[in-house]
């Protein structure tokens, strides 16, 4: 068990050279190979002096002994495919964001890696930072008290994309980490999404979500392509305490206000209410300043090793898809309140 892991590197475009780059630096993994249909561009990734081997046919390397796992970093509508075939082999699986084109894929490979005992894992890299884990514990140990709302912001000018909405290339990252910092993980009642493409690009480059959840809370996400300005935030409203994450601010990522709202018994004349308003101070948990890939590759090591779930596995990711779904459906419907996961990519009954 104190022996690496041996792992292979399917895709070698935007973020393959990232994931075999942590691969390598990982005490708990031999990067064994890159495979990509384009020979220079894998070699570029591995070096000319490496001793990794380059290889361009997915089914050769699946059929290697020395591989224990394959990371899937291939456009999306690739991914059930080579990853169903990789678990076929007896490989285990981390897969590229989203987990795959539509729900129906995604179920097809969370079965299949039950079926052969094979860890299913998706790489939502953002729950694998100490700013996301801090706020994860913090909910989880009720430090912040019930949950009252997030609030999270995704905003930037461009890349406006070609293929996808604004919904489908931002909020994945949002859901991603809402399904991991919440109790039981993204479970809303419903789904209501608006957006505007007031430039004409062919799909939403404006977009807000909102995600009413179990037990009275709510989350909304704004994602945007056209803006001058980038945020980066998001808003975790508790009944003891509110966290504010900004990304763009290094050096305090994370705020903790002990500031809110308590609302008492009714006054005497019944028709005004008791409010008091709680202000304390606000401080900033020191938080280490650490790779979140290279987390992501260790907790991928740990699921394999002690045979368990990792903590962003295949059930996490069809969760983000079937929200990303009922968005679709949510804006064809003119931002009506959708209900998740009723049906699939084709309107089937799921």
């Amino acid at each position: 068990m104190s022996e690496p892991l041996r792992a292979a590197v399917i895709g070698a475009g935007y973020w393959g050279p990232n994931l075999a780059r942590n691969f390598r630096g990982s005490p708990d993994w031999d990067l064994v190979a890159v495979c990509d249909l384009d020979e220079a561009r894998a070699r570029k990734v591995v070096g000319d002096r490496s001793t990794v081997e380059v290889m361009t046919s997915v089914d050769a390397l699946l059929a290697r002994d020395d591989v224990d796992a394959v990371a899937i970093a291939t456009p999306a509508g690739t991914h059930a495919r080579l990853a169903l075939a990789a678990l076929d082999a007896g490989k285990h699986v981390v897969v590229e964001k989203p987990i795959a084109s539509t729900s129906a894929d995604a179920r097809r490979m969370v079965q299949r890696a039950g079926e052969v005992g094979r860890v299913l894992m998706v790489d939502h890299t953002f729950c694998y930072t100490p700013v996301v884990l801090r706020i994860r514990d913090m909910i989880a140990e009720g430090t912040i008290g019930d949950l009252n709302f997030v609030d999270s912001v995704r905003i930037n000018l461009g890349l406006v994309q070609p293929d996808v909405d604004v919904f489908w290339d931002l909020a994945p990252h949002d859901l991603s980490i809402l399904d991991f910092i919440l109790p039981g993980g993204l479970q809303p009642v419903g789904v209501a999404a608006q957006g505007a493409d007031p430039i004409g690009a062919g799909q939403s480059c404006v977009g807000y979500l909102t995600l009413p959840l179990p037990g009275g809370a709510i989350a909304h996400v704004h994602v945007n392509w056209l803006s001058p300005t980038k945020i980066r935030q998001m808003v975790v409203g508790g009944s003891k305490q509110t966290l504010v994450w900004d990304d763009l601010q290094p050096q305090q990522r994370l705020t903790v206000y002990d500031r809110g709202v308590h609302l008492g018994e009714p006054l005497a004349d019944k028709t005004t209410t008791n409010v008091s308003y709680r202000i304390g101070d606000a401080w900033a948990p020191a938080l280490p300043e650490k790779e979140a890939l290279g987390a992501m590759v260790g907790e991928f090591a740990a699921a394999i090793r002690e045979g368990r779930a990792p903590r962003t596995d295949g059930h996490a990711g069809l969760r983000v898809l079937e929200v990303l779904e009922a968005v679709s459906r949510s804006l064809a419907d003119g931002g009506r309140l959708i209900e998740v996961g009723s049906v699939d990519a084709a309107g089937v009954g799921a």
